[in-house]
């Protein structure tokens, strides 16, 4: 009898659909915002004042946050400069995946049309020994949980 243990969260990837690319490109050292709510609208029923009935609308979905040491010369790099500097804004779709020990992935989320909303550089600080960090803030329309 073999037991199942949740699995580990620092244990994943990052594939971005963006090509040529890069070993850097998918290494990242934090993923946060795969969260969806369902945005509820009140309805009033006439007659019985002591409540009100919540209806679905719309799934809204968080900003997508990755961090990730400096890498200068990756594709993600190059992508997200294109859209910040020269306002040039190409939709891209990625995959987060959480991997086993095997390095295989146990669960994924497909993140559709992504596209860069705010890059920014950690502080730099003579008196600290500590990386340069990239975090990039992404926005996109929706994600599919893909369980394996």
């Amino acid at each position: 009898m073999s037991l199942l243990y949740p699995p580990v969260g620092f244990h994943f990837v990052v594939a971005f659909e963006i090509f040529p690319q890069s070993p850097q490109d998918g290494r990242f050292q934090e993923v946060s915002g795969l969260n969806v709510e369902m945005q509820m609208e009140s309805l009033r029923e006439g007659g019985e004042l002591r409540f009100e009935h919540q209806l679905p609308v719309r799934t809204k979905y968080s900003d997508l946050v990755l961090k990730r040491g400096l890498f200068v010369g990756s594709a993600v790099y190059k992508w997200c400069k294109n859209a910040f500097e020269d306002f040039e804004f190409q939709p891209v779709n990625l995959m987060v995946s959480l991997l086993n020990e095997q390095h295989l992935p146990v669960m994924s989320w497909h993140v559709v049309h992504a596209l860069p909303k705010k890059w920014d550089i950690s502080a730099f600080n003579a008196e600290q020994n500590t990386f340069a960090i990239e975090s990039l803030t992404l926005t996109y329309r929706y994600y599919k949980t893909i369980r394996i």
